[in-house]
């Protein structure tokens, strides 16, 4: 039997989706607060994901002020996401021999998001890289169909949990202890007692839209607010819009007429 060819496994290449944890800071005491302050009240929200970790915000960081790696997949570990590597640019050489240290692989990220942006300088120093880039998109496959937009035509009651992998559109009362999960936008045209959150991975463009918002919590990719935090008058109870806006929830009255 060919050794390329078996039955009882086989070795493919192929790619899977991964939240980045873009660290901003080496003061590995004001992550695991501000980890504990983001998650505490929800820790079920990223329980079992897995994520790498980006250290492309550390570009001009130098090597001896590195946080452990160990201690970092470690306060990741307590709000239940599972580090399965790192992601650095090229010319942060120190990123291998750290994450070898840390058991994990570097990996390749297309998102680039977590990296820093590159310099007029550097920018006018590659103009005649435009050629490749446009040759490298024509090349590019067409993006796959869009997930389908998922309708709850009824009323959700406490307990009950609704997932969507593309936007969800809800026509009944979100009930408190109710939750609506969607990796797109989400739509409710009914009070929203309950708990919404959309763009769940790392969607920083979702938004919902609701008639009446009355929430425990609302989060757009991560970033959320609870009732802990009480809504302005001109938005509890009214028809808004909620929208991310770096890493702040945006929330605005809708102006239907």
């Amino acid at each position: 039997m060919s050794l390329n060819k078996t039955p009882f496994f086989e070795l493919r290449s192929g790619s899977v989706d991964t939240l980045l944890f873009v660290v901003k800071t080496t003061d590995l005491d004001a992550l695991r607060t501000e980890l504990t302050r983001r998650f505490e009240a929800t820790p079920e929200f990223f329980a079992g994901d897995v994520v790498a970790i980006d250290v492309r915000r550390l570009a001009e960081t130098s090597a001896t002020e590195r946080i452990a790696l160990g201690e970092l997949a470690q306060l990741l570990a307590s709000v239940r996401m599972r580090p399965i590597g790192v992601v650095a640019l090229p010319a942060q050489a120190w990123a291998a021999e750290w994450a070898s240290g840390g058991g994990l692989p570097l990996l390749e990220a297309r998102d680039r998001r977590g990296a820093p942006k590159p310099s007029e300088g550097a920018a006018s120093a590659n103009t005649d890289a435009a050629a490749v880039i446009e040759a490298a998109v024509a090349k590019t496959p067409p993006p796959a169909a869009p997930s389908p937009t998922t309708i709850i035509d009824r009323p959700l009651r406490s307990g009950q949990q609704v997932y969507a992998k593309g936007d969800l559109v809800v026509l009944g009362l979100v009930s408190y202890g109710a939750e609506l999960i969607a990796e797109g936008n989400i739509h409710i045209y009914a009070p929203l007692r309950g708990r919404a959150l959309a763009g769940v991975h790392g969607n920083n463009d979702a938004r919902i839209f609701c008639t009446c918002l009355e929430p425990e919590l609302i989060s757009i990719a991560g970033i959320y607010r609870t009732t802990e935090n009480p809504l302005p008058a001109d938005v509890l109870g009214k028809s808004v819009q909620i929208w991310l806006d770096e890493e702040k929830l945006m929330i605005e009255p809708l102006r239907l007429t």
